[in-house]
């Protein structure tokens, strides 16, 4: 068998089914047409200034006239224009890009564009296209007519043009609020705002400038500093916000520049990260998350860059190795800044601390020097109050809890015995604690679990040791089935009735049987064997304040009767007041408690007498 040649076809593109997956699935909104012509018009520019840069200033006009579905919008570009070899290449072949290379995605141009599906994007608001184009290089000038079912005619024109590309686009149904003169303006200055040439929109009533010359700080970040009040306003004008601060950000190489506005208000951990970032001055995501380090969520940043690498609906970019040492060189301006800051203007920098304490641990858990130039600044809860580091290292050692729970189960007890305790339970503050000796050698921290407060309770006297021993006794084996066990002492606050802690044993012990409720019978019985071993040792305290009166009305001897169902019900409330997750055995003795009590009041007001 005689082995053929294969025949070759060509893929047909369904153009229709294209421009819905643009409007639909490629870009975020049908706006950024707008943006397209944009970046045609620039890229355009740009071509005809290497072409022949002596003399030529390169501008964008934009038209609006007609209301409604007969909406006509002009897009116009004294740019090197198009002829007809270039038509054929450019706007009939979907994906071919004007800045051809053996891999123009991963090659540095001056231009924004790189996909060749910019015009394309106009179908989503328009069913004809018309480009009138001449060609800075010579030739005539041409007609493109484009339609949505992938069709187009090309032809040539009589007379003279000025070098350029003009695109006429009438409105179709359901797209008039993209052909509106407010809108217009508004989406201009939202991607353009930055172009370094100027555009104009023209309508019945008037022609503006959409975008004033650009700042000299745009250029060199760092000049930022000399035009504060420019600065805030143009942070105002373009991100909706008002700001008070800001911190101007440069790459090493000049390529990626911009402001961070620092935040007005505290924002938490999982907040959004919406920054906006211009590629070559033209604005390609207002929403970029993945510029700046996690820890740096407490600014708003004005990002531009020629550098980083946009995905095909331009809105993103690729997450590669230049884009990581651009978050790494911005972070390290943010954290350059603040440590100047530190030295020059240490007020400033406490009010942004102050406001931005939890960012600000995030930056100090991961870089020391920092955290070593910051520590005195940063904000602790403490049964002193919120204080500063600063202020809590007069008390040496720093005592401090691991976690939210152990601080709410001794927070009232430490706080009547004029205790420091901190709360290392927030996130980040317990490594930071415990990392603060390392930058302050003289300061030293210790983790206090709640078991080793309760060795500054006053002790019983031998006289109420005795007076109450048969009802300590009563009251420990009513608690043996929940491995509890009690002693009575004096401790202050007198409100507090009973405080509950746990050994480090007992707190693992309590958190196996909690899962093994919720598990499945084979994980049961291997959670039930590890338990097994800790049964002998794990053993918590319930310690009852006899300075409170109904502790001392609970354990008198005349009350014998009532002091199961009342000790039962005291364990409970310790557990609640601890925030310790009550087992389905404990919430049933709650609810038995409950129900007890009631019985006893509607017993009492029977014998007395009384009615419902």
């Amino acid at each position: 068998m005689e082995n053929q040649d294969p025949d070759t076809y060509r893929f047909q593109v369904n153009l229709s089914g294209m421009i819905n997956i643009l409007s639909n699935h490629l870009y975020s909104n049908p706006k950024v047409f707008l943006r397209e012509l944009l970046q045609n018009g620039i890229d355009a520019i740009t071509a005809r200034q290497a072409y022949s840069p002596d003399g030529y200033e390169g501008k964008i006009h934009i038209e609006v006239s007609g209301t409604s579905t007969g909406a006509t919008l002009l897009v116009e570009d004294n740019g090197i224009g198009l002829n007809e070899a270039e038509i054929h290449e450019f706007l009939a072949m979907i994906g071919q890009s004007s800045k051809r290379g053996e891999d123009f995605l991963s090659t540095n141009t001056s231009f924004i564009g790189r996909f060749g599906i910019g015009l394309l994007s106009c179908f989503m608001v328009s069913d004809d296209i018309v480009m009138v184009t001449q060609s800075a290089k010579g030739g005539p000038a041409l007609e493109w007519r484009g339609k949505p079912d992938g069709t187009y005619t090309i032809r040539k024109l009589e007379g003279a043009h000025a070098p350029g590309t003009k695109v006429y686009l009438r409105c179709k149904e359901g797209s008039e609020s993209y052909f509106e003169e407010g809108n217009l303006q508004e989406w201009l200055f939202h991607y353009g705002a930055l172009l370094p040439y100027p555009i104009h929109l023209a309508s019945a009533h008037t022609t503006r400038l959409i975008n004033p010359p650009s700042p000299p700080w745009v250029k060199e970040p760092q000049l930022a500093r000399r035009h504060r009040d420019e600065v805030l306003a143009f942070g105002k004008q373009v991100l909706g916000e008002t700001f008070r601060d800001f911190i101007p950000l440069q790459t090493s190489s000049g390529r990626t520049g911009g402001i961070a506005f620092i935040l007005p208000q505290a924002v938490n951990l999982n907040a959004k990260r919406n920054h906006r970032v211009y590629l070559k001055h033209m604005l390609v995501s207002e929403a970029a998350s993945n510029v700046l380090p996690d820890w740096a969520f407490f600014v708003k940043c004005l990002i531009w860059t020629d550098e980083l690498q946009p995905t095909a609906s331009r809105e993103h970019f690729y997450e590669n190795a230049q884009l990581e040492q651009v978050r790494e060189e911005l972070g390290q301006a943010i954290r350059q800044e603040l440590m100047r800051m530190a030295e020059y203007d240490p007020d400033r920098l406490k009010a942004i601390i102050l406001l931005h304490a939890l960012s600000m641990k995030a930056l100090a858990v991961e870089d020391r020097p920092f955290y070593s130039i910051i520590h005195e600044w940063l904000p602790f809860e403490s049964t002193f109050g919120t204080k500063s580091l600063g202020e809590l290292k007069q008390h040496n050692p720093i005592y401090f809890t691991a976690t939210l729970d152990e601080y709410r189960q001794i927070t009232h007890v430490a706080s009547a015995q004029s205790m420091l305790v901190v709360n290392g339970g927030y996130v980040y503050d317990a490594e930071l604690l415990s990392r603060l000796p390392l930058v302050d050698p003289v300061v030293q921290t210790e983790r206090l679990l709640p078991e080793e407060v309760s060795l500054s309770f006053t002790d019983i006297t031998p006289e109420e040791r005795l007076r109450y021993y048969e009802s300590v006794r009563l009251a420990d084996s009513v608690l043996q089935k929940f491995r509890c066990q009690v002693q009575l002492r004096n401790f202050k606050p007198e409100e507090i009735p009973v405080l509950y802690t746990l050994s480090q044993e007992s707190a693992h012990l309590r958190l196996l049987e909690a899962t093994k409720e919720v598990s499945t019978d084979a994980l049961s019985s291997v959670l039930g064997s590890l338990g097994a071993t800790l049964k002998d040792t794990a053993y918590a305290t319930l310690y009852f304040n006899l300075n409170n009166p109904v502790v001392e009305r609970v354990f008198h001897p005349a009350h014998k009767a009532m002091l199961p169902s009342a000790v039962e019900m005291l364990y409970c409330n310790a557990l609640m007041m601890g925030h310790y997750p009550m087992s389905r055995q404990e919430m049933a003795l709650l609810n038995k408690g409950i129900i007890q009590f009631i019985d006893w009041g509607m017993t009492a007001r029977h014998t007395a007498g009384g009615e419902e």
